[in-house]
């Protein structure tokens, strides 16, 4: 046994189905050895779009997503993908070949110190010198990515490493790193303080953030707040912890939020932040949550509890062990006058809209389009405006809701659907984007039709860079710069190229019949909607 086979035999004692990747000289051991196996090679057709679909596998699996790539230009263009995985905390998993571990440093043909490149972008990083260290070294990356704060690990491997003879082929069963041992349970004194607190608040919520869709901790939240009838807001990277219309949910806070959703976490008196950062997104003045209320800040990563602000009550643990506890708690919180308010800003509190007929109202649209969507559909959000209208106007129901939060990468949404759709079968994965980031991904409409991936891909075009434009027209007062999308392909000669269906929605006359086409088969297909450029400018 070589050590390419070795790492194979590894992704198969994990449990991988899947390999993202791009082959090239130096990791052509690896994927010479992967034909014999029956994992699954997916040849994307950039190197960053290899990471983006196995963090969509990755999140609609819980199990860490694996990529593969070449050296030199192969390992640097995946850096963005891991750089977005990290940003959300996805466990990856990512491969490069690298060039003969004898030229390391004498800046070879495609030599990049990929390790050097990514450190601030991973939890942690080997370069492999001995292929007898591969069965250890994949065992603890799969273990780094998958527990604590989950995150992207990489693993280079030289290419005479990948062809040395290995002695002898064991996988270990156990773990044993002394210098990385996460906290998963809570502490109890901190957990007692909690139900103490919340048995005298008379204005709590909960803010949950992506951390408790990473610890599959859904359930219990759901469980705690109706227990208690809390209510609950999330963080973009939280929408999906409760169902949308869910009586105790009331959306998504921050910039782009529900007004509803912020002012009921200003007027709180007690906030539990649960598996999210207080960063800016979510919290533009960190210090106004903890002015007259408690502050309570659960998170698996300590290194996120007060660093922008300080909480009453720090507790560091996995979000579902930590909601396993509270449940346990004796303990009764009366506030019916707390839902009556909140339940009244929800119904009144609703911007108003005037959409151009002329267009598709891509609110209505994404609600219609959620409403004809099968109940346990995923949902994958580009960056962008159509980032905001889907975190607005889409209702998820048993389904979930991918995006890209913390780096906000333009081009992600249909590479993950594609590693979401590989992961689910027969599950509906739809991809949502804007014409700008369309284009920096539709080259992965060969893979979908290489691999026979089956992803539906909604285009909402303005012909413009949209959220850049919007904030020309806020800043610099219309004047434009670099954001003018003229050029751009026709979609339906696109379409016809990859053999796939192509609907045009120019308004919403006849919107529900192209939605209900565009849903009909489990087929790939590409719907172009219309919107007006100027539809947040207004």
């Amino acid at each position: 046994m070589i050590g390419a086979d070795a790492i194979v035999k590894c992704l198969e004692e994990e449990g991988v189905s899947y390999v993202f990747g791009y082959p090239g000289v130096a990791i052509c051991p690896f994927y010479n050895s992967i034909l014999q196996s029956a994992i699954k090679s997916v040849l994307v057709r950039t190197e960053q779009n290899a990471a983006h679909a196995a963090s969509g596998l990755a999140r609609v699996t819980g199990k860490v997503g694996v990529c593969a790539v070449t050296s030199g230009p192969g390992a640097t263009n995946v850096i963005t993908g891991i750089a977005t995985a990290f940003a959300d905390s996805i466990p990856l998993v990512c491969i490069t070949g690298q060039v003969n571990s004898a030229l390391l440093g004498s800046d070879v043909f495609q030599e990049a110190d990929i390790t050097g490149a990514v450190e601030s972008f991973v939890k942690y990083s080997y370069l492999i010198k001995d292929a007898n260290e591969i069965p250890r070294i994949f065992k603890e990356a799969f273990h780094i990515a998958n527990s604590g704060r989950k995150g992207p690990v990489l693993i280079d491997i030289p290419i005479d490493v990948q062809n040395a003879e290995i002695k002898k082929f064991v996988y270990p069963d156990t773990i044993s790193m002394r210098t990385y041992k996460p906290t998963v349970k809570g502490n109890m004194v901190q957990i007692k303080k909690v139900a103490a607190e919340l048995s005298k608040a008379k204005r709590p919520i909960i803010c949950a953030g992506g951390g408790v869709l990473l610890a599959d901790a859904e359930k219990r939240l759901v469980s705690f707040a109706q227990k208690h009838q809390i209510p609950v807001v999330s963080t973009m990277m939280g929408i999906g912890v409760m169902p949308t219309e869910h009586p105790l949910y009331f959306g998504m806070v921050g910039n782009n939020g529900k007004p509803y959703a912020n002012r009921a976490m200003n007027e709180s008196d007690l906030l539990i932040m649960v598996g999210a950062r207080v960063a800016d997104r979510a919290v533009s003045q960190p210090d106004l949550i903890t002015e007259n209320k408690v502050l309570i800040h659960i998170d698996v990563d300590p290194a996120e509890i007060g660093k922008n602000v300080g909480p009453s009550i720090p507790l560091v643990g996995d979000a579902k062990h930590i909601f396993e506890q509270l449940l346990e708690q004796d303990f009764s919180c009366e506030h019916e006058k707390w839902l009556e308010t909140l339940k009244d800003y929800r119904e009144h509190m609703i911007p108003k809209r005037e959409p151009n007929p002329a267009y598709v109202d891509p609110a209505e649209f994404i609600t219609l389009l959620s409403e004809k969507m099968e109940e346990d559909g995923i949902y994958v959000a580009d960056v962008g405006q159509n980032q905001i209208w889907s975190c607005a106007y889409h209702i998820v129901r048993k389904g979930k809701f991918l995006t890209s939060g913390g780096m906000g990468t333009m081009g992600y949404s249909i590479p993950a659907a594609m590693g979401a759709k590989l992961a689910t079968k027969g599950k509906q994965v739809i991809a949502v984007c804007g014409d700008g980031s369309f284009q920096m991904s539709m080259m992965e409409l060969a893979t979908m039709r290489q691999h026979q991936i089956p992803v539906k891909i909604i285009v909402l075009k303005n012909n413009y860079l949209g959220m850049v434009r919007e904030y020309q027209h806020y800043t610099y007062h219309d004047h434009y710069s670099v954001v003018d999308l003229s050029g751009s392909p026709d979609l339906k000669m696109i379409a016809g190229a990859y053999d796939m269906k192509f609907i045009r929605l120019e308004n919403m006359e006849g919107a529900e019949e192209a939605i209900d086409e565009f849903l009909k088969k489990d087929e790939s297909v590409l719907m172009e909607c219309m919107i007006d450029p100027m539809d947040l400018v207004k």
